[in-house]
């Protein structure tokens, strides 16, 4: 009996026919096989929403060979990938197949293990049609605003814009994060700060000054810090008070899609779409040696953070072995609660065999793929492991009345940081301090002692990863959309990367306007988050899938109709699309223009003149070695740098963006550094002045 099981990939197809054997034929239908049209509305509006599906061009051979496969096989399972999607795709190549519906042919594999394929064939269940609806509700109704919405922005913004019911509101996201950074008004304000070393000891150790009797003190002005150093300038310092205590330091659940992303953007410095290509690869299967395919991860599309008891005893009996007894946790295997509105059909990512420890499959991966990997199996492991107990100290110095506060720790057991230790969003992990030993009335000496400027900072503009943590907080997408979502909005040229920070376009800033000013409802974190809720009740069966789409339209149809009467004739001029420059062909002034390699600058008397320019973004400095024009050249990965617009007679180049304003000590121009706390400093050489300053 033959029987034929397809997927999606060939490396999918490949790691599940060395499982199943000789009577089976694995084969792929290379991800979806039909599809709207990319050409037309292809959705009878009037019929209910009725979708019109075509074989994808391109896939029409592929399509004709799974027909005559199916017709020589004695059983066809459906074995595409277990979420709405995976399952979608099932439902097409069962019209297309001609199989029935009713039939119990499909099958799918959290993990593409021995064990996870022969547990899912031995499972094979009908096509779950309310999964199935939930991909076609969401399918049409990105289908419909952006197909309806398109050609309205393309009107009055600018020709080839494009619309997304979540790429909308992801870019709204980000262009209310840079409002809010144009209206902060930094704030100075200036710390004192201090080191201190015990009598008979040489290990000095950090404090800032908190206060004085009265409470907290708040030092606005250089001036003020100057009076306070005088006032403290000859009092002998010692140890007013010590506090000592016990903290304990939990383990970060395993990885869900988004936080995986986030912590591949933070550690590795991975976009999400790298991620979600790489993650893709270990789940359906790679080559390692001495054991032939093997899928290393479980499914890679998951917002739940359950784990398999199979798997929790695995990580337990490796732990055990590796590092003790004492390094797993009190009260056995340690459980994680899912978000209330998190699908539960998977589990957490996580290694399909702990006790495969990165190492020893190295030599098999591609960097890439060692890399995440490595990162997937320690925080599985991690997460099974003992708390950190850290013994902590917080010490009050006292200095002619005026309180210094000083804290640290020690590690009294590193349990699961002995393998991994989370990142934060500003990419630093926690540095262990220390103080040294102290005793009540103790006398210090000041080693030094330091006024210091600051200036408030605003919020911090969005990076991947932390728009993924706020898309997933505020309910926009699923796990599944996260790393397409930020592909389109960069890509468009809505939103813009400069490192690892996202910042708004001007096209993103007026195009997020317009839709704010038209079509609320689109760009609404609540109304697109509650359709995504919808969405959810469509899968569990408790909504039908046309009712929620004729709810959502009717309000569409009529504010798309208001909009393109009220604004006929009206078009949005942008201003990065004018210049001041004036064509030497043909005396016509020269525009922006966008073609397929980005931004150029072109005679606004085309076709007739086709003159074009190079665009050189000048920053308004002159170059400090010729006096030429800075300006901002990008390298082939596309970091940016400084250099001098006369190169390559001036060879003036700068990672760092220089200033106009000049070094208080030498004279020389100052640079500015990003960064968490953003610096101006002095590149002469043997200067070394620098002072805080507010971010740009």
């Amino acid at each position: 009996m033959s029987k034929l099981v397809i997927v999606e990939s060939p490396a999918k197809a490949k790691t599940i026919k060395k499982y199943l054997g000789s009577d089976y034929e694995v084969v792929a239908s290379m991800g979806h096989i039909r599809d709207l049209n990319p050409n037309r509305l292809s959705v009878d509006i009037k019929k209910r929403f009725t979708p019109k599906y075509e074989v994808i061009k391109g896939k029409e051979k592929l399509a004709e060979d799974l027909v005559k496969l199916a017709k020589k096989s004695d059983y066809v399972y459906l074995a595409t990938d277990p979420d709405r999607e995976g399952e979608a795709i099932s439902w097409h190549l069962a019209y297309l197949l001609g199989l029935d519906l009713e039939d119990t042919n499909r099958v799918t594999f959290n993990e593409i293990t021995k064990t996870g394929v022969k547990n899912g064939m031995a499972a094979p269940r009908q096509i779950d049609i309310d999964l199935v609806n939930a991909q076609q509700a969401r399918r049409i109704l990105d289908r419909l605003v952006g197909y309806k919405l398109s050609p309205f922005l393309s009107q009055k913004i600018r020709r080839g814009l494009s619309a997304g019911r979540v790429q909308s509101v992801a870019v709204r996201i980000v262009v209310d994060r840079e409002n809010k950074i144009r209206a902060f008004k930094p704030e100075e304000y200036w710390s004192i700060d201090a080191k201190f070393i015990p009598k008979g000891s040489r290990k000095a150790f950090s404090a800032s000054l908190y206060g004085n009797e009265q409470g907290k003190i708040k030092i606005e002005t250089g001036e003020q810090a100057q009076q306070l150093l005088e006032a403290m300038k000859d009092a002998q310092p010692f140890v007013e008070k010590l506090r000592h205590g016990t903290r304990k330091r939990q383990p970060a659940p395993p990885f869900i899609t988004s936080t995986l992303q986030q912590e591949a953007s933070r550690k590795l410095g991975f976009q999400s779409k790298r991620t979600m290509k790489v993650a893709q690869e270990l789940y359906e299967g790679v080559e390692i040696e001495g054991m032939g395919a093997v899928g290393l991860i479980t499914y890679m599309r998951t917002d739940s953070l359950r784990l398999s008891e199979d798997a929790l005893a695995a990580a337990q009996d490796f732990i055990r072995e590796k590092w003790g007894e004492r390094y797993l946790p009190e009260g056995g295997p340690r459980h994680f609660k899912s978000r209330s509105n998190a699908q539960d059909g998977h589990e957490a990512i996580r290694p399909t065999m702990a006790e495969l420890e990165p190492a020893r499959v190295k030599s098999s991966l591609t960097g890439d793929q060692y890399k995440l990997y490595k990162l997937i199996w320690e925080r599985f492991i991690a997460c099974q492991m003992a708390e950190c107990i850290q013994k902590t100290t917080q010490a009050d110095i006292n200095v002619g009345g005026y309180i210094f506060k000083a804290s640290g720790y020690r590690v009294d057991f590193d349990g699961y940081t002995a393998l991994y230790v989370e990142s934060t969003d500003n990419g630093e992990e926690e540095k262990e301090s220390e103080l040294p030993p102290l005793e009540k009335d103790m006398p210090l000496r000041i080693k030094e002692m330091l006024p210091n400027q600051h200036f408030t900072q605003p919020p911090a503009r969005y990076t991947e990863a932390s728009l993924i943590k706020a898309m997933e907080e505020y309910g926009i997408g699923r796990p599944s959309t996260y790393a397409a979502t930020i592909s389109t909005i960069t890509s468009r040229g809505y939103v813009n990367r400069e490192g690892k920070t996202l910042f708004p376009t001007e096209l993103g800033e007026v195009t997020t306007k317009l839709m704010e000013e038209r079509f609320p409802k689109i760009v609404n974190v609540k109304f697109t988050a509650q359709m995504e809720q919808d969405l959810d009740t469509v899968e569990e069966g408790e909504c039908g899938w046309v009712e929620l789409l004729t709810d959502f339209y009717g309000d569409f149809d009529k504010t798309l109709k208001e909009a393109k009467e009220e604004m006929k004739g009206v078009k949005i001029e942008l201003e990065e699309d004018k210049t001041d420059l004036i064509c030497d062909k043909c005396g016509k002034p020269m525009v922006v223009k966008f073609g397929r390699f980005g931004k150029f600058i072109a005679c606004s008397g085309y076709p007739e003149c086709k003159n074009i320019v190079k665009i050189v973004n000048k920053i308004g400095v002159a170059c400090p070695k010729c006096g030429g024009d800075v300006i901002v050249k990008k390298t082939k990965k596309g970091r940016e740098f400084y250099g001098c617009s006369n190169y390559p007679n001036c060879d003036f180049v700068s990672w760092n963006k220089p200033t106009e304003e000049k070094c208080p000590q030498c004279g020389s121009i100052l640079f500015y550094k990003k960064g968490k706390k953003p610096k101006l400093f002095c590149s002469a050489e043997g200067c070394g002045f620098e002072k805080d300053a507010p971010e740009e």
